[in-house]
């Protein structure tokens, strides 16, 4: 299967703005692209790319007083297949955890562990351990926030989700990493492309979508807890402990969003 991906984002500021974005593909899908996902700045731009700690692919550049905006647009080859489910996958005891899953059982910025243990055991604590346990917070969460572009806030925390019960994708996200971090199951937060691939098409304009990972059986399995099933054609940019480490843009001053356009759908060739 091809998919066609890009977007179009444009900022306005008033003075040279330093800004970090992460906007190419993970590294382990650069090789499924048929061109380069270079990131086009107009006007053009020095942009320079370094590695953050979770191996996503960062551009730094200083934007000038004014309009800029920063565009993509290319194909990748996926395998069509909707993601990897394993029922059945064992939860691994904290003490037998390879060390690096270890930074994803702690509370961060969005997932604050502390304020939901408590709830996460009464509801999950009987629940055998593993890939049930990690469905129940699946559906838990699917059916405790209801979704809304309207009711999207950048600065919403998983307890304020659970709490209110409305947010978009970040949220359901949010929440669902925090419950499997209080029960000892690693958990990590990905943003990236989705689009509507073997499913109906959505009227909504297309966005980036976050989802979650969750360690089980020795791998890093995909969750995502707004649309609960397995899905098709999932792009991963980026992955980190929540959305602060995986933002799209990171902006050192102040800014106005004034564009923001994202394509992702399969594309269909004609037979030669």
């Amino acid at each position: 299967m091809l998919i066609r991906i890009g977007y179009d984002i444009g900022f306005s500021v008033t003075q040279p703005t330093p800004m970090v974005l992460m906007l190419n593909v993970r590294p382990e899908r650069e090789p499924d692209l048929l061109r380069p996902d270079l990131i086009h700045a107009n006007p053009s731009l020095p942009i320079t790319q370094y590695f953050d700690l979770y191996g996503n692919r960062c551009s730094r550049l200083v934007a000038p007083a004014g309009e800029v905006s920063f565009s993509t647009e290319t194909i990748i080859k996926d395998s069509g297949e909707p993601d990897l489910w394993t029922p059945g996958a064992e939860q691994i005891p904290v003490e037998r955890l390879p060390a690096e899953t270890l930074i994803y059982l702690l509370g961060s910025r969005y997932c604050e562990t502390e304020k939901l243990l408590t709830t996460a055991w009464a509801e999950f604590g009987a629940i055998p351990n593993g890939w049930d346990r990690v469905m129940a917070i699946l559906h838990y969460v699917h059916n405790r926030i209801s979704f809304g572009y309207e009711n999207a806030r950048a600065t919403r925390t998983a307890y304020e989700a659970w709490q209110e019960g409305v947010g978009v994708c970040r949220d359901f996200a949010h929440l669902a990493v925090t419950l499997c971090r209080c029960m000892n199951i690693p958990a990590r937060y990905c943003t990236g492309y989705l689009g509507d691939i073997g499913v109906p098409v959505n009227p909504a304009p297309m966005d980036f979508s976050g989802w979650f990972q969750a360690y089980l059986g020795g791998q890093w399995l995909t969750f995502d807890a707004r649309h609960v099933e397995p899905r098709i054609g999932r792009i991963l940019i980026g992955m980190g402990r929540d959305a602060a480490d995986v933002a799209i843009s990171t902006v050192f001053g102040p800014n106005v969003l004034s564009k923001f356009q994202v394509v992702t759908e399969e594309e269909v060739r004609a037979a030669a």
